[in-house]
């Protein structure tokens, strides 16, 4: 296993104290493996003893037919009786009233629990039901750029970062697609596998949808527009022009469920002068660029909004909470805010021409506050500051301390 530090060192912060552990994220970002790390640590690091950490898989089949009851009641048959047992519960959404289990064996026993979910449905009412204050949940994402890296020298040469960079966003970062040598098009199968298993899983059997033929028509039109403003409106008078009709409250559903698969990430507008949320013309950057690839079929014209989507999904792992800024006469890309910190970044691939150093340097200039600013490219001589502003090589950046 190759180390995710960034999560298991967060993770484990929490260990042996009440709070239940809830990792959560997209299918095959890595959930299991960091459960298994932390296992291992649990075991060599801290001594605990094997037969103290229990580990159940619940999307296998062994627990297919198995109440909610009857799985409680193995557990607690196993649990350690005199000392502290580690329960590690892995897709746990698949168990109907898994909560209920979790909270009897949180409240009457002593144990240290870890859980993975990949829908965020099953990490909302049901947990505030019956795990209010009790739980700490933990965002898991696919492989970072400097994770990528990390897992590609496992197996091969690495290039510069910057040479890395176009593999990166080209290829995505699930995990499962760079642990050895793949080609560009085993890749995409292996990620059109998790795409149809969430969309399938997920979506269509766990709400039920009958139109799938809509739904992924839906899919292809965000995925087809990532980092664009659109509407749910925006889409049903598209499919419209197609001859389908598809109202806006079906449509605004169907977005809704995609981002509790956690495959769409809704980035909502921020008006900066009215310093309110926006809750129209939204734009939805993907879990991982090699979703849009492996669904569309690679374009090099898609790349700049690709880079968008992994600035932005790096800001996300860095705890940001990321809005696109509306100003006067146009947008920042990404306004991130993170307790008392912001930052203001510009997304370009290069700047061609005097009008586009304008567009991406004024609007930053003429925010009066003194947080940080940048302007992010892909242009070799991308480096040092303009009145201020930071300009920086989005590799960079990606890379950095920031």
């Amino acid at each position: 296993m190759i180390e995710r530090p960034m999560y298991v060192d967060k993770i484990m912060a929490y260990t042996d104290t009440p709070f239940v552990k809830i990792l959560t994220g997209v299918r095959r970002c890595g959930k299991s493996t960091i459960l298994k790390m932390i296992m291992e640590k649990l075991n060599t690091m801290r001594g605990i003893a094997a037969e103290r950490i229990l580990s159940y898989r619940f999307d296998s089949m062994e627990y297919e037919d198995m109440t909610a009851k009857q799985i409680y009641a193995d557990i607690k048959s196993r649990l350690a009786p005199s000392k502290r047992t580690y329960l590690f519960l892995d897709e746990v959404q698949e168990i109907n009233g898994w909560e209920k289990i979790v909270n009897s064996l949180a409240s009457d026993f002593n144990v240290d629990i870890y859980v993975t979910g990949s829908n965020s449905r099953m990490m909302s009412s049901e947990i505030s039901t019956y795990l209010t204050g009790r739980y700490i949940t933990f965002r898991i994402y696919t492989l970072s750029f400097a994770e990528y890296l990390t897992f590609k020298s496992a197996y091969t040469a690495v290039g510069t970062p910057r040479e890395e960079l176009a593999n990166y966003i080209k290829l995505g970062g699930f995990p499962a697609t760079h642990l050895q040598a793949y080609t560009p098009d085993e890749i995409y199968t292996i990620v059109r596998d998790i795409y149809n298993s969430t969309v399938f899983s997920d979506i269509v059997k766990r709400n039920q949808v009958r139109k799938v033929d809509q739904l992924e028509r839906v899919v292809k039109y965000t995925f087809d527009n990532v980092g664009n403003t659109f509407s749910a409106k925006s889409i049903s008078d598209y499919l419209k022009a197609e001859k389908r009709t598809l109202d806006n409250e079906t449509v605004y559903s169907y977005l809704e469920k995609l981002e509790k698969a956690y495959l769409l990430h809704r980035c909502s507008r921020y008006d900066m002068q009215g310093k309110e949320v926006l809750k129209t013309q939204e734009k939805f950057y993907l879990a991982d660029t090699a979703l849009r690839y492996s669904v569309l079929g690679y374009n090099a014209d898609t790349v700049a909004a690709s880079l968008e989507n992994v600035v932005y999904l790096e800001l996300c792992r860095r705890g940001y909470t990321v809005n696109i800024g509306k100003t006067v006469d146009g947008e920042i890309d990404f306004v991130a805010t993170r307790q008392n910190e912001k930052l203001y970044i510009q997304v370009t691939q290069e700047i061609r021409s005097e009008k586009t150093e304008h567009r991406e340097y004024d609007r930053l200039l003429a925010i009066s506050d003194n947080h940080p600013k940048y302007v992010l490219l892909t242009d070799d001589f991308a480096g040092g500051n303009y009145q201020g502003i930071k300009t920086m090589h989005v590799a960079d950046f990606l890379l950095s301390a920031e």
